[in-house]
């Protein structure tokens, strides 16, 4: 039995396959991570959906172009097939066009990408790591995955990770008018364009309002 009610979470430590259970019993708009054996609900502001949209948007018009049998998803559901009690859930992917109608989780993904949460900060039960620094780490130990992103929401500070023939490759970027470079994606676009109509670079004339 995975929970006491359809409203509780498990109380106890759960295997993925429990907590694929779990999900399945939760509402449609709920997001939950598997975070070593213990289950834990997303949640996000304003911002971060703001970033998350624009990533999505700049990559599905660069795959357009690039390689049409790849598309940008938001929140898609995935598969690592690493990670043992560890299940994340990226806040975006690039993976095959060519999904099954009904299809709710994908086990091929060539970009993953985060939007760093408060929830991404804290300390992993039973560890010392960051659970964005297990994400980051299982998202490039994922065979198929040939970049990552990860990118800050209370500040201008972007970290992308490329696999190259020699291994992993990562650039950090802090400044608004420094480019991101996806070859392999074809996408070619500022910080900025990440950042636009946030409160890091609002929209003129609107300032901080509340």
């Amino acid at each position: 039995m995975i929970s006491d009610t359809v409203g509780t979470p498990p109380s106890r430590p759960i295997s993925p396959a429990e907590f694929r259970a779990f999900q399945a019993c939760r509402p449609d708009h709920e997001r939950w991570e598997l975070v070593n054996g213990e289950p834990r609900m997303i949640v996000t502001t304003i911002i971060h959906n703001i970033i998350t949209g624009r990533l999505v948007a700049l990559l599905s018009s660069a795959l357009m172009e690039q390689d049409p049998t790849r598309l940008a998803c938001q929140h898609p559901g995935v598969e690592l097939g690493v990670g043992g009690n560890d299940c994340p859930e990226p806040d975006m992917a690039v993976f095959d066009a060519d999904y099954a109608p009904g299809q709710q989780f994908t086990n091929r993904c060539y970009l993953l990408a985060e939007i760093v949460s408060d929830s991404d900060e804290q300390t992993v039960p039973g560890t010392s790591e960051r659970w964005i620094e297990v994400k980051r780490r299982l998202y490039r130990a994922h065979a198929p995955c040939e970049a990552v992103v990860v990118i800050q929401e209370d500040r201008i500070d972007v970290l992308v990770d490329v696999k190259t023939a020699t291994g992993w490759q990562s650039e950090r970027l802090t400044a608004s008018d420094q480019l991101i470079i996806l070859p392999r994606f074809g996408l070619r676009c500022s910080v900025a364009d990440l950042y636009r109509n946030t409160p890091l670079m609002p929209r003129w004339g609107t300032g901080n309002r509340p």
